[in-house]
């Protein structure tokens, strides 16, 4: 769609393109929550302004060059339904930059919102995790806030994707950390190397088969891999929890994500003392075990 001759200004097109995409009635959740946070983002991205300063710029005039950039790149939002960070090619968690492709789900999880506290009150003493496992990585997101986290921990990071695994090296390399996390091609625990961790953490596939066949045309161009839990969304969690304790310390954590799929989860593990964790988003979509809970628990 060609826009109107008349969108001069940034303040125009801001108008312009939340129209756009309230009449098209397009789905968010990655990154933005509404039609009015992606347009303001997707702008001010494009005119390589900055993310957090709209006000001073929305009476500048746009030129011809960044009208035709403009305009492509919002053609694209509503004709293909490409979720803006793919657009990009970045996605943030807080203040971290990672870059993003289609090769990768989109970074977004609760347990990032837990990882800047160190997990305080379950670890009192963030010197002590020496050692921590990433399953699922993906674009290599967690481990990156993992090590910012606990500058004493070595990491791995692990995923099934070759390719997945390709962009967290992208990350893991921007960060400067390639010293401390180790990447490994893994399906969950199969090539995870045989040594006990002080900390486990994992956002794994969960979506169900059912929601699978809802999901907007947004998800549909993530990796199915990355998202696709099984009937139920627990296939993952079911071997995460068979296989972790062999892979834990005494007293290690484990921490794991699963959305929508806490009442599933405690009928599938009714003598498992989940312990959830509460973010700003959600407050019973993490659980956190210890590995000897885990074990009387099974």
């Amino acid at each position: 769609m060609n826009p109107p001759p008349e969108l001069e200004t940034l303040r125009d097109w801001l108008r312009y393109a939340v129209s756009r995409f309230n009449h098209a009635h397009l789905a968010f959740g990655h990154g933005s929550a509404d039609a009015y946070d992606e347009a303001a983002y997707l702008l001010l991205h494009t005119l390589h302004l900055p993310l957090d300063r709209l006000d001073p710029f929305l009476d500048a005039r746009i030129t011809a060059g960044e009208r035709s950039e403009i305009a492509a790149l919002l053609n694209r939002r509503v004709d293909e339904r490409v979720p803006a960070a793919y657009l990009t090619r970045e996605a943030w968690l807080g203040s971290f930059r990672f870059y993003v492709d289609e090769r990768v789900l989109i970074p977004r999880s609760f347990i990032a919102e837990l990882l800047p506290d160190g997990l305080d009150p379950y670890v009192r003493d963030r010197s002590k995790i020496k050692s921590a496992l990433d399953l699922c990585t993906g674009s290599g997101c967690l481990a990156v806030l993992l090590a910012h986290a606990f500058e004493e921990a070595d990491i791995d990071a692990v995923d099934v994707s070759a390719d997945a695994l390709a962009v967290a090296q992208r990350n893991v390399s921007d960060y400067g950390l390639a010293g401390r996390i180790n990447l490994i091609r893994s399906d969950l625990f199969d090539n995870v190397p045989q040594k006990s961790y002080d900390l486990v953490i994992s956002n794994p596939p969960y979506v169900t088969t059912v929601a699978m066949e809802e999901l907007p045309r947004e998800y549909r161009h993530e990796p199915a891999v990355a998202l696709a839990g099984g009937d139920d969304g627990l296939d993952a969690v079911r071997r995460i929890l068979r296989k972790a304790p062999h892979f834990m310390q005494d007293e290690a954590l484990l921490i794991v994500e699963i959305g929508h799929n806490h009442a599933a989860l405690e009928a599938a593990f009714p003598r498992m003392p989940f312990v959830w964790l509460t973010t700003a988003s959600a407050d019973d979509s993490v659980f956190l075990l210890r590995r000897e809970e885990i074990l009387a628990g099974r």
